[in-house]
């Protein structure tokens, strides 16, 4: 007979929680270096995807360039799901930034989270003044980081 209790794990929290008031450092500078980063992810999935436009253009001899107009909408979700549920936690741009996407109990974001947060970060855009949230939120969130339950943070805090 064993004495380990099935039922204890249950009432522990996580080992990855986040402590309740954020340090500063784990926050600061985190809304200019998001603006960076989403520059930088930009840029490399506009090159990515342009790239794969003329390759597969080239391949169908021009026939596949009708049909992949929302080529980088698709790259775009992917992108942002598989490296923000990556074990680096962050985009390419994010990692250049110092920036890492958690789950706000401080585990690691699934690839449906981070997806989802990336197609609210895009629908955000045609609705900028959501943004201002991130001016009156106390952790700087964003809106669809809070749809998502993710937090964005500093990786070197």
């Amino acid at each position: 007979m064993s004495n380990f209790n099935t039922n204890a794990w249950m009432n522990q929290p996580p080992a990855s929680v986040l402590p309740d008031p954020l340090p500063y450092a784990a926050l600061a500078g985190v809304r200019t270096r998001r603006m960076a980063a989403v520059c930088l992810d930009l840029l490399i999935v506009g090159f990515i995807a342009f790239s794969l436009w003329l390759l597969l253009g080239f391949l169908t001899l021009g026939l596949a360039w009708f049909i992949l107009p929302p080529l980088f909408p698709i790259l775009a979700f992917v992108y942002n799901g598989v490296t923000v549920s990556g074990w680096r936690m962050a985009t390419p741009g994010m990692r250049m930034m110092d920036l890492e996407v958690r789950l706000t109990d401080g585990g690691p974001a699934p690839f449906i989270n981070a997806a989802v947060h990336a197609v609210l970060f895009y629908i955000s855009w045609m609705f900028p003044v959501v943004l201002i949230v991130s001016l009156l939120s106390g952790d700087k969130r964003c809106l669809h980081d809070m749809l998502a339950n993710v937090i964005v943070l500093r990786r070197s805090r």
